[in-house]
């Protein structure tokens, strides 16, 4: 289907990108050592995660249940459900493994919830791995990894018949906002260190830590070293984005991802182009960065930089300056009687953009599927569906 006859938004996914970038971070995780566990929550596709788990063992990492059950159905078997666990959950998630055969991966940082948690298990019959969650700076979730708390997790775990403690993950958030190269690989070293640690004194207490877990794309771009670290699970890096450009993480030719939208409108007295891709197709997220002194030369991005129909772009000055439920506003830099006639001109009503995201994990989340457009294309070769929403599908079965 050529892409003047798609609904518009529509989520657009370039292969070639996506097969590239998969490729670049195998062979990061291979120079580190390390095992990569891809987090699909950035692109919740099947098609994704066969190209992210090509030439390793197979395991990914989600963050909801409804991921759990997508990739599941669809043969992946060894699944860490990297959110800390509530324990009102593990019904569904025992009737997941159960369905599915799978291996699952739980996290905690409380010892009430894993003492919880090992009840319940315990009542269905149900076994799980279980890691620790650490905290390595960001300050999200997790313990102190020379914190007390930390041994008696361990401990709670090892108690129960139907969890088998098996060791640590971390996460650096923090890593998003670090101003340029050496910051996040400063932070990269906090988190390999902080998760080592915490493996350490488990050992030295009698208990087990096999696997020592970070990740973050701009930590696995720039980590030094994982001595130490089994393995590493960034996820954004299938697709990239305007965020990771600004953290100096990827450039705007690994963009992999991006909204085609429609022009509906022109405003003469805001001197600016109405699209159909508001907060819900295209995110309300800006960079953690502020993108201070611009992206590659392009100044404000405000909620995504535009690109024409075919890809080509950005166009010069351009951007989505604003966003509301179900409408975008595109401005130039300048805003003169002239510039603003061009900019009508440039972009006609019935005309179509592609617009680059900021945060692809979020503008990704809502759609279905991805239709699938190789670079300079005009014209979609396939349809890779996706996985949505928090639950199970009723019945347990995703068309």
């Amino acid at each position: 289907m050529h892409l003047a006859e798609l609904p518009t938004p529509s989520l657009l996914v370039d292969p070639d990108r996506v097969a590239r970038n998969c490729a670049a971070m195998l062979a990061r995780a291979r120079r580190l050592g390390v095992t990569l566990r891809p987090h699909l929550k950035t692109a919740k596709s099947v098609d994704v995660a066969r190209l992210a788990t090509h030439g390793q063992p197979g395991g990914i990492t989600v963050s909801t249940l409804a991921e759990i059950d997508w990739f599941g159905e669809r043969g992946f078997t060894d699944i860490t459900y990297a959110v800390g666990i509530a324990a009102h959950k593990i019904e569904a998630l025992a009737q997941l493994q159960r369905r599915h055969g799978l291996a699952l991966t739980l996290v905690a940082d409380h010892a009430a919830t894993v003492t919880d948690v090992a009840q319940r298990a315990a009542q269905l019959d149900a076994r799980f791995a279980l890691l620790i969650e650490i905290d390595c700076g960001g300050g999200r979730g997790g313990v102190a990894p020379d914190g007390v708390d930390l041994l008696a997790l361990a401990q709670a775990a090892q108690a129960s018949t139907h969890l088998r403690l098996a060791g640590v993950l971390t996460h650096a958030g923090q890593s998003y906002a670090a101003p340029g190269h050496d910051a996040i690989a400063a932070v990269a070293e906090a988190e390999r260190a902080a998760a080592v640690h915490a493996a350490a004194r488990l050992r030295a207490a009698g208990l087990a830590a096999p696997v020592v877990s970070v990740g973050s794309t701009p930590t696995a771009m720039h980590a030094r070293s994982l001595e130490g670290v089994t393995e590493m699970r960034p996820g954004v890096y299938t697709l990239f984005d305007l965020d990771q450009v600004a953290l100096g993480v990827c450039t705007l030719d690994d963009i992999a991802a991006c909204v085609l939208a429609s022009v509906i409108g022109h405003n003469p007295r805001s001197r600016r182009v109405l699209i159909d891709a508001g907060g819900l197709a295209l995110s309300k997220d800006l960079s953690a960065n502020g993108f201070a002194g611009g992206v590659a030369g392009f100044g404000d991005v405000g909620y995504g930089l535009v690109c024409a129909i075919d890809g080509t772009g950005p166009l010069p000055g351009l951007r989505v300056a604003e966003v509301h439920q179900e409408h975008g506003f595109i401005a130039s830099a300048n805003a003169g009687d002239a510039d603003t006639r061009a900019l009508f001109a440039r972009l006609p009503i019935g005309s179509r953009v592609r617009i680059l995201p900021n945060h692809v994990c979020m503008t990704a989340a809502p759609y279905d599927h991805y239709e699938v457009v190789r670079a300079g294309n005009t014209e979609t070769s396939a349809r890779w569906p996706k996985a949505g929403g928090w639950n199970p599908t009723p019945g347990g079965r995703h068309g």
